[in-house]
Protein backbone atom coordinates (compact mmCIF):
# COMPACT_ATOMS: atom_id res chain seq x y z
CA UNK A 1 0.00 0.00 0.00
CA UNK A 2 1.67 3.52 -1.34
CA UNK A 3 1.04 5.98 1.63
CA UNK A 4 1.71 9.89 0.51
CA UNK A 5 3.75 12.06 3.18
CA UNK A 6 1.75 13.90 5.73
CA UNK A 7 1.73 17.61 4.58
CA UNK A 8 3.55 19.63 6.99
CA UNK A 9 1.16 22.48 7.18
CA UNK A 10 -2.67 23.30 6.96
CA UNK A 11 -5.33 25.90 7.87
CA UNK A 12 -7.20 23.96 10.35
CA UNK A 13 -10.09 26.10 10.74
CA UNK A 14 -11.26 25.75 7.38
CA UNK A 15 -9.99 22.27 7.00
CA UNK A 16 -12.91 21.18 10.15
CA UNK A 17 -15.70 23.51 8.31
CA UNK A 18 -14.96 21.16 5.42
CA UNK A 19 -15.02 17.89 7.41
CA UNK A 20 -11.50 17.40 5.64
CA UNK A 21 -9.69 13.62 6.67
CA UNK A 22 -6.05 13.22 5.85
CA UNK A 23 -3.66 10.37 6.07
CA UNK A 24 0.62 10.70 6.10
CA UNK A 25 3.35 8.45 6.82
CA UNK A 26 6.54 9.82 8.34
CA UNK A 27 10.31 8.91 9.28
CA UNK A 28 11.51 9.56 12.82
CA UNK A 29 13.98 11.35 10.73
CA UNK A 30 11.03 14.00 9.78
CA UNK A 31 10.76 14.40 13.74
CA UNK A 32 14.02 16.10 15.51
CA UNK A 33 12.42 16.12 18.93
CA UNK A 34 10.67 12.75 18.78
CA UNK A 35 14.24 11.44 17.03
CA UNK A 36 16.14 12.31 19.71
CA UNK A 37 14.17 10.00 21.86
CA UNK A 38 14.78 6.73 19.73
CA UNK A 39 17.66 4.46 19.42
CA UNK A 40 17.47 4.60 15.76
CA UNK A 41 16.20 6.23 12.71
CA UNK A 42 14.40 2.96 11.44
CA UNK A 43 10.74 2.96 11.73
CA UNK A 44 7.36 4.65 10.01
CA UNK A 45 4.77 6.75 11.32
CA UNK A 46 0.84 6.56 10.01
CA UNK A 47 -0.75 9.46 10.81
CA UNK A 48 -4.89 9.93 10.56
CA UNK A 49 -6.39 13.84 11.15
CA UNK A 50 -9.63 14.14 11.23
CA UNK A 51 -10.97 17.82 11.27
CA UNK A 52 -14.89 18.86 12.73
CA UNK A 53 -16.66 20.71 14.55
CA UNK A 54 -18.27 19.70 17.67
CA UNK A 55 -22.32 20.34 18.83
CA UNK A 56 -20.70 23.44 20.80
CA UNK A 57 -19.41 24.55 17.19
CA UNK A 58 -15.52 24.19 18.03
CA UNK A 59 -13.35 23.31 15.78
CA UNK A 60 -12.22 19.98 16.75
CA UNK A 61 -9.34 17.54 15.11
CA UNK A 62 -9.25 13.95 15.97
CA UNK A 63 -5.14 12.42 15.61
CA UNK A 64 -5.20 8.55 15.27
CA UNK A 65 -1.15 7.62 15.24
CA UNK A 66 0.44 4.12 15.38
CA UNK A 67 3.94 3.94 14.81
CA UNK A 68 6.61 1.30 14.60
CA UNK A 69 9.90 2.91 16.25
CA UNK A 70 13.08 1.78 17.88
CA UNK A 71 13.87 2.60 21.07
CA UNK A 72 16.24 1.25 24.08
CA UNK A 73 15.42 -1.39 26.67
CA UNK A 74 16.29 -0.46 30.21
CA UNK A 75 17.12 -3.73 31.41
CA UNK A 76 19.75 -4.53 28.73
CA UNK A 77 20.61 -1.22 27.08
CA UNK A 78 19.95 -2.64 23.39
CA UNK A 79 18.02 -1.73 20.99
CA UNK A 80 14.00 -2.69 20.48
CA UNK A 81 11.27 -2.38 18.36
CA UNK A 82 8.54 -0.51 19.86
CA UNK A 83 4.78 -0.05 18.49
CA UNK A 84 3.19 3.35 19.81
CA UNK A 85 -0.65 4.04 19.34
CA UNK A 86 -2.11 6.82 20.04
CA UNK A 87 -6.06 8.66 19.68
CA UNK A 88 -6.74 11.99 20.75
CA UNK A 89 -9.47 14.63 20.35
CA UNK A 90 -7.86 18.53 20.66
CA UNK A 91 -9.84 21.56 20.49
CA UNK A 92 -8.23 24.12 18.42
CA UNK A 93 -8.14 27.19 20.08
CA UNK A 94 -6.76 30.71 19.88
CA UNK A 95 -5.18 31.20 23.37
CA UNK A 96 -5.19 29.88 26.97
CA UNK A 97 -8.05 31.64 27.97
CA UNK A 98 -10.15 29.75 25.66
CA UNK A 99 -7.94 26.45 26.75
CA UNK A 100 -9.60 26.89 30.04
CA UNK A 101 -12.95 26.85 28.92
CA UNK A 102 -12.54 23.29 27.54
CA UNK A 103 -14.43 20.42 28.43
CA UNK A 104 -12.58 17.63 30.44
CA UNK A 105 -12.83 15.60 27.17
CA UNK A 106 -11.17 18.25 24.85
CA UNK A 107 -7.00 18.69 24.82
CA UNK A 108 -6.55 22.49 23.72
CA UNK A 109 -4.74 23.19 20.50
CA UNK A 110 -3.47 26.75 20.51
CA UNK A 111 -3.25 27.65 17.02
CA UNK A 112 -2.80 31.92 17.02
CA UNK A 113 -2.80 32.05 12.87
CA UNK A 114 -4.68 29.94 10.53
CA UNK A 115 -2.07 27.28 10.10
CA UNK A 116 -1.03 25.22 11.41
CA UNK A 117 1.82 22.79 11.53
CA UNK A 118 0.97 19.30 11.50
CA UNK A 119 4.20 17.91 11.92
CA UNK A 120 4.52 19.55 15.19
CA UNK A 121 1.15 18.27 16.15
CA UNK A 122 2.18 14.52 15.59
CA UNK A 123 5.32 14.57 16.90
CA UNK A 124 3.80 16.32 20.25
CA UNK A 125 1.37 13.55 20.40
CA UNK A 126 4.06 10.56 19.99
CA UNK A 127 6.04 12.23 22.87
CA UNK A 128 3.51 11.32 25.08
CA UNK A 129 2.76 8.40 23.28
CA UNK A 130 5.93 7.04 23.83
CA UNK A 131 6.58 5.12 27.39
CA UNK A 132 9.12 6.37 29.87
CA UNK A 133 10.90 3.54 30.11
CA UNK A 134 10.90 0.34 27.40
CA UNK A 135 11.74 -3.13 28.20
CA UNK A 136 12.24 -6.43 26.09
CA UNK A 137 10.09 -9.65 27.39
CA UNK A 138 11.98 -10.97 30.09
CA UNK A 139 12.84 -13.54 28.43
CA UNK A 140 14.95 -11.84 25.57
CA UNK A 141 16.56 -10.09 28.21
CA UNK A 142 17.80 -12.45 29.67
CA UNK A 143 19.68 -14.21 26.94
CA UNK A 144 21.32 -10.58 26.17
CA UNK A 145 21.91 -10.58 29.88
CA UNK A 146 23.64 -14.14 30.02
CA UNK A 147 25.85 -12.63 27.46
CA UNK A 148 27.31 -9.86 29.19
CA UNK A 149 27.62 -11.98 32.21
CA UNK A 150 29.56 -14.84 30.47
CA UNK A 151 33.09 -15.56 31.94
CA UNK A 152 36.15 -15.56 29.43
CA UNK A 153 38.06 -18.64 30.58
CA UNK A 154 41.28 -17.13 32.39
CA UNK A 155 44.61 -17.77 30.77
CA UNK A 156 46.54 -21.08 31.01
CA UNK A 157 48.38 -19.71 34.46
CA UNK A 158 46.68 -16.85 35.44
CA UNK A 159 45.62 -18.74 38.61
CA UNK A 160 48.34 -18.72 40.71
CA UNK A 161 47.75 -18.69 44.25
CA UNK A 162 47.49 -15.05 44.99
CA UNK A 163 47.76 -13.60 48.64
CA UNK A 164 44.45 -12.62 50.26
CA UNK A 165 44.70 -9.22 51.41
CA UNK A 166 42.63 -9.81 54.37
CA UNK A 167 45.36 -12.25 55.92
CA UNK A 168 46.56 -9.58 57.33
CA UNK A 169 43.46 -9.33 60.04
CA UNK A 170 44.16 -12.57 60.78
CA UNK A 171 47.29 -11.50 63.18
CA UNK A 172 44.77 -9.06 64.73
CA UNK A 173 42.76 -11.77 66.40
CA UNK A 174 42.62 -11.83 69.78
CA UNK A 175 44.98 -14.41 70.78
CA UNK A 176 47.41 -14.62 68.22
CA UNK A 177 50.56 -14.21 68.79
CA UNK A 178 53.29 -12.97 66.17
Amino acid sequence: MLTEPLPSTLDVRKAATRGVSISGTLKPLDLQRFRSLLAADEGEINAHLTFSRDEENRYIVRVVLDALVMVICQRCLEPMQESLVSDNTLAIVLNDDQATHLPRHLEPLIVEGESCNLRELVEDDLILALQPFSYHDTQACKKILAGFNAREPEPEGAQTNKPNPFNVLEQLKPGKST
